[in-house]
């Protein structure tokens, strides 16, 4: 089991604290796509927007794409997440079996010409930053845990339980947090 006080690194999933109630991250989860000295970069994976890309890029309106929310930082910026690093130049593999990014004019031919799979990709606006050593600050004061990503749980179908899902990967008494009602007055 990963260490929740461990230096955050590429290739971790931060699992919000229950206790956090930053709208922007309350019960989220994100992978960290970047981990450096001057900073983290990471996309939240459970925040679908009712939006598709197609609605939201207008050269890509044929494509009927769900969107979801990356982050409060550049909401105007597209990312995306895929399993097609064997086909996309310049794709970043952040974690075992998931890509990060890319060519787009490779994606856009793939896409248009059916040679991928769409739950192959997952697609975002905006992204979640931390300036150098903010991140550390918050793991510190338990606003997140740590867990190694997996590409089942990363490009799993996105519904409510998601983050209740990657605490459960965790065991132990992370069984009984994933249990926790979003509002402990209501249990």
């Amino acid at each position: 089991m990963m260490d929740d006080y461990a230096p955050p690194k590429k290739g971790v999933l931060l699992i919000a604290a229950a206790h956090l109630i930053d709208p922007n991250f309350k019960r989220s989860v994100v992978l960290l796509c970047e981990h450096g000295d001057d900073g983290t970069f990471g996309l939240i994976l459970n925040k679908p927007l009712d939006l598709t890309l197609g609605e939201a890029v207008e050269e890509l309106e044929e494509w009927d794409v769900p969107l979801y929310v990356g982050g409060p930082v550049q909401p105007n910026t597209v990312h995306v997440l895929h399993k097609r690093g064997d086909l996309i130049t310049d794709a970043m593999e952040v974690a075992p079996g998931v890509f990060w990014g890319g060519d787009f004019e490779t994606i856009k031919a793939l896409f248009n010409t059916n040679q991928v799979m769409r739950d192959e990709f997952r697609f975002f606006l905006g992204y979640s930053g931390w300036g150098s050593g903010q991140l550390m600050d918050e793991i510190s004061q338990d606003s997140w845990y740590q867990a190694e990503a997996l590409a089942d749980l990363v490009f799993s179908p996105v519904n409510d339980r998601m983050w209740s899902r990657a605490l459960r990967t965790k065991g132990g008494d992370y069984a009984i947090i994933a249990n926790t009602p979003e509002d402990p007055r209501m249990n």
